[in-house]
């Protein structure tokens, strides 16, 4: 009885999983048909680099305090109200959203009052009083309060997931691509600077995130008012908790913010190079990294609260070994098939080749760090799942030291010697910085006996990796050259693209077998 229960539940995570995933995979599609569209109107220009800087600022701070921190440390806490003390659990939810709302006003407040001294800070190399520096600072006082709803819409997700209504939180993300794809292709007429209606699109996004969250909420019997108190103890523990988890969980994004920074140095459409490229990782980090991590999160948190050890670690091992046989192959395949990605995608009206070329060179980069990523968003959930954020701001401070040191000897042999592809070596010192954290990660988990087998050294691995290099030589040796590629319409390059994924993903999974891996025996 007690395996069958087991094996329900590991069933009910694996679909849950999926559900994610597919829901997440949804939206990265929809948010690359939005950067196909911002690529053919506006190419990479200052203005782009400018609108960039906007709307980077603020989803730094959201992914910074709202969908790192604050769903780390609000997840676990919300757990354990729900299983050991559910008469208080909506007093805490009241509490906790009264107490962010007020946050948030604040800080959205004083985002707009000194939006040109944070684009100062964010975009340095934006000559302050010039045309990028004065475009980004007037967008960001339209898009500074997207933070503030978002953030509430962050913290309906974790409501929602800890009650395992995942499909909610999942799909929500599609509403920002939408509210942009309209923006682009209907207001940019309104302005007389086009690219304004970005900044507006960003701002009805978030409030149309937040506004669909309000009747789910009321359907679990968990919309609640918001009161302020910070004397409520679930919401000094969330607060001890939240502080540290800052940077544990968000050295990714505080690099990329540091590779924004830095690229603002270089020649002019390195950060909007970046940014393309960015994008491209995040759909398998956002379908299986994300989708994963999400998923566990509760579950490990449950497992824990309820001191059901074998199965806490049962549950890691199986989601670090997924994330090792679907995080490879998307390294492999976006490595080779880089430039002819970028496009199939981008290279259409004013998106150049030499953008196209550079694009490809930090998507290469970036796609070196794909399992570093996806890898990190399950070791952290071992950590926050526990309510251990300290641990992880040790690693978090290593890593982002060591990109910073990495980015700044970039910049000052660029500043000395000025060379075509740069930014790519920003992109390259945040793949390394990820690495390096996942390995401190690791070795403590092992250490503690949470992880009692390698993740990296096994025998699924070398099937994996194996497969993938078998993968990379076919398609490299059958890959039409891209300048070739490039004459083809785009719904030509479209159907190319499809087909040598669809042909990578089945020579992938044909060696996978043949090397003898079990799929059903092995997914969480």
């Amino acid at each position: 009885m007690i395996d069958q229960n087991s094996e329900n539940r590991e069933n009910s995570l694996a679909k849950s999983s999926y559900t994610v995933g597919g829901m997440t995979f949804i939206s990265r599609i929809s948010g690359f048909i939005r950067d196909i569209i911002f690529a053919n109107i506006f190419g990479a220009s200052s203005n782009t680099d400018a609108f960039f800087v906007a709307f980077k600022i603020p989803n730094f701070f959201r992914r910074l305090f709202a969908e790192g921190a604050f769903i780390q440390s609000f997840v676990p806490v919300l757990n354990d109200y729900k299983v050991n003390n559910p008469i208080e659990l909506k007093k805490f939810i009241s509490y906790i959203q009264g107490n962010l709302a007020l946050i948030l006003f604040i800080i959205t407040f004083f985002g707009i009052i000194f939006s040109e001294n944070i684009v100062n800070l964010f975009a340095p190399g934006f000559e302050v009083g010039g045309e990028r520096y004065l475009l980004a600072s007037d967008m960001l006082k339209i898009t500074f309060p997207y933070l503030f709803f978002i953030a509430l819409t962050a913290m309906s997700a974790g409501i929602f997931n800890t009650f395992n209504k995942f499909l909610l939180p999942a799909i929500t993300p599609v509403f920002l691509n939408i509210s942009l794809i309209f923006s682009a292709l209907y207001l940019t007429n309104v302005f007389s600077t086009p690219i304004i209606a970005l900044a507006y699109g960003v701002l009805i996004a978030g409030i149309l995130q937040y506004i669909i969250q309000i009747p789910f909420l009321y359907k679990i019997d968990l919309l609640v008012a918001p009161k302020i108190s910070f004397k409520f103890s679930g919401v000094n523990k969330v607060m001890k908790l939240m502080l540290p988890a800052i940077l544990g969980t968000a050295v990714v994004q505080i690099n990329l913010m540091i590779d924004s920074i830095v690229a603002s140095l270089l020649i002019s459409g390195s950060i909007s190079w970046l940014y393309y490229s960015d994008r491209l990782v995040e759909l398998p980090l956002g379908v299986f990294g994300i989708a994963i991590a999400t998923v566990i999160l509760p579950a490990l948190s449950a497992k824990y609260s309820k001191k059901d050890i074998s199965s806490y670690k049962s549950t890691l091992k199986n989601a670090l070994n997924i994330s090792v046989i679907f995080s490879l192959p998307a390294m492999f395949g976006l490595i080779v098939l880089s430039s002819h990605i970028i496009t199939s995608l981008f290279y259409y009206g004013n998106f150049t080749f030499n953008d196209t070329l550079m694009s490809s060179l930090s998507l290469i980069a970036y796609s070196a760090g794909l399992p570093a990523f996806i890898l990190m968003k399950v070791l952290l959930t071992a950590f926050f799942s526990r309510q251990d954020t300290k641990t992880p701001v040790r690693y978090g401070v290593i890593a982002v030291l060591f990109n910073i040191v990495i980015n700044l000897s970039v910049l000052t042999y660029y500043l000395q010697n000025p060379f075509s592809g740069a930014h790519a070596f920003l992109a390259l010192a945040t793949s390394l910085s990820a690495w390096l954290q996942v390995v401190l990660l690791y070795k403590n988990l092992r250490k503690s006996n949470y992880i009692n087998e390698s993740i990296f050294f096994t025998k699924t691995s070398y099937q994996s990796l194996f497969s993938c290099i078998i993968m990379a030589i076919i398609l490299s040796y059958t890959l039409i050259d891209v300048l070739e590629w490039a004459q083809n319409v785009y719904y030509i390059r479209g159907m190319l693209l499809l087909m040598y994924i669809i042909f990578g993903a089945a020579i992938y999974t044909s060696m996978m077998y043949i090397l003898g891996y079990k799929i059903k025996k092995n997914y969480i």
